[in-house]
């Protein structure tokens, strides 16, 4: 009896063929004697029900119950309601950090492998925050909004995997691509709390780069790297230029890891042009399938699919999307098959993956302890948390001059005063430039109140300053957010408008 349950997605578009494919190729390496294989419904079929998850509530509980989701790609649907499977399932499971990696593949030719130069590359990438926490709102006739969330506990998580993943590999140096340089409290955040967690790993050298930097470097000298953690949207974004270091997305496995499940995933696309003509290529799929059998203890044979794999693409097995073109194109069951038949095999021109001994013992992963609740993650505690004024966001169409005599006279009487007008983050009012062009939608800066002495008015501001100053803008303008201005420990919890 299989003592794993492992939670089975095939996805859409050729997802079912590589699949079968791949669970092919493990039943052959001796994987079903460990794992079972649970079938959970998602995807399109689930979409066209009118389920706007794309998951049934039994998928939801078979993931859970299991601790390992292992899925084919998914159609995401275009317009409506639907979200995307893919990251409805990472943030649900708070799977806070993907891990990629990004290596040289013989017979796999690129213009690095051409060139002599073998790409070997790690990347993690925050998971569950930043720009894909998907909240949007229209503000105004012409402006919309997608506001970014950073968290110091979600960080933590993410740098914290980054390092304990580089030291397991035996990597020397750890670099955190950010743009704290422009987002200086997001990603000055993110920055920050990958220094602190460097600290407990002295062994490592940690090191950082501005994304654009790293992006041109990548494409210049990719060697130079070998672990990178970033944030969400960049970290997407440099994922996809290092998968085609490599070949493409088609050889670029992918994990989601999180403390009670983790899922495993081809990371490309549906492919639905060719689905059904059983040429698709099985090999993301499969690479990320090793990545789960090594995260659950089947370590030997991750191995053996390992170095089969290795061996089928030195001898030129390969689908119709790449290798030599000289060599005779496989189906995917041909090009499984190839692999299958050098079961035991090592490769000759890339290190072979170590083997364990058929005795040797293999921990397998429990399955998840059921938490009994939400659990509330934390990581700074400030011990002063003091009001400063408030940020008010709101449609208009008046010159800022002219908004700002309004808005001064809506504070009489408060210990708020309007100190600033911004238009798209840049200063308008007090001063500002006549050549800044302006859209219908504003934030005024109230903070606390000046006393002709010099000093800050007492009382200062407090949050029922706030609200009852927002009510009385409510009266006569279109509000859209009122964001209190905190500090903490002295420190302003919020950031100056460009050319303030």
């Amino acid at each position: 009896m299989p003592q794993l349950r492992i939670a089975l997605a095939p996805g859409d578009g050729i997802g079912p063929e590589i699949m079968q494919a791949t669970l092919e190729l493990f039943r052959a390496a001796g994987v079903a004697e460990h794992a079972e294989f649970v079938p959970v419904e998602m995807g399109a079929a689930v979409f066209a029900t009118g389920n706007l998850r794309g998951m049934t509530d039994e998928a939801i509980a078979g993931v859970e119950a299991a601790g390992v989701l292992f899925k084919g790609p998914f159609e995401t649907p275009k317009g409506g309601g639907g979200k995307s499977v893919n990251v409805t399932a990472r943030k649900l499971w708070s799977t806070f950090a993907n891990f990629r990696q990004f290596i040289t593949l013989p017979g796999v030719s690129t213009i690095y492998s051409r060139a002599g130069v073998r790409v070997d590359l790690c990347i993690v990438r925050e998971n569950l925050e930043d720009t894909y926490a998907g909240i949007e709102h229209r503000l105004s006739a012409d402006v919309f909004q997608c506001k970014r969330l950073t968290t110091a506990p979600g960080c933590d998580q993410v740098c914290r995997f980054a390092f304990e993943t580089a030291r397991r590999l035996g990597l020397a140096t750890v670099h955190c691509g950010h743009k704290a340089n422009i987002m200086k409290m997001t990603d000055g955040l993110f920055l920050e709390r990958f220094r602190a967690a460097a600290a407990d790993f002295p062994e490592i050298a940690p090191k950082d780069v501005i994304v654009d930097a790293l992006c041109m470097n990548l494409v210049l000298r990719p060697q130079q790297y070998q672990m990178l953690v970033l944030p969400n949207l960049q970290g997407d974004i440099v994922s996809d230029l290092a998968a085609g270091l490599v070949g493409g997305l088609g050889f670029a496995p992918s994990a989601n890891i999180g403390r009670h499940i983790s899922i495993f995933e081809a990371v490309h696309g549906t492919a639905p042009d060719i689905a059904g003509r059983g040429i698709a290529n099985p090999t993301a799929l499969m690479l990320s399938g090793l990545m789960l059998l090594r995260h659950v203890g089947l370590v030997r044979q991750a191995a053996l699919i390992h170095n089969a794999l290795l061996a089928a693409l030195e001898a030129g097995a390969r689908t119709g999307d790449f290798g030599d073109a000289g060599a005779p194109v496989l189906t995917t069951a041909e090009f499984t098959r190839a692999i299958i038949d050098r079961l035991g095999a090592v490769p000759t021109t890339v290190a072979p993956q170590p083997v364990p001994a058929p005795d040797a013992p293999q921990p397998l992963l429990p399955p998840p302890q059921r938490p009994g609740g939400q659990t509330l993650i934390r990581a700074l505690a400030p011990r002063a948390v003091e009001v400063a004024g408030c940020d008010v966001y709101l449609a208009a169409t008046r010159p800022p001059g002219e908004l700002a005599a309004e808005l001064a006279r809506a504070c009489e009487g408060l210990p708020l005063a309007l100190t600033l007008i911004s238009n798209r983050g840049t200063q308008v009012w007090p001063t500002g430039s006549i050549y800044t062009e302006c859209v219908d939608y504003f934030r005024a800066r109230f903070e606390a109140r000046v006393s002709p002495a010099g000093g800050p008015a007492h009382p200062g501001p407090t949050q029922d300053h706030v609200m009852a100053l927002a009510g009385r803008l409510a009266a006569g303008h279109a509000l859209s957010a009122v964001e209190v201005l905190r500090t903490f420990d002295g420190m302003p919890g919020y950031s100056r408008a460009q050319g303030q």
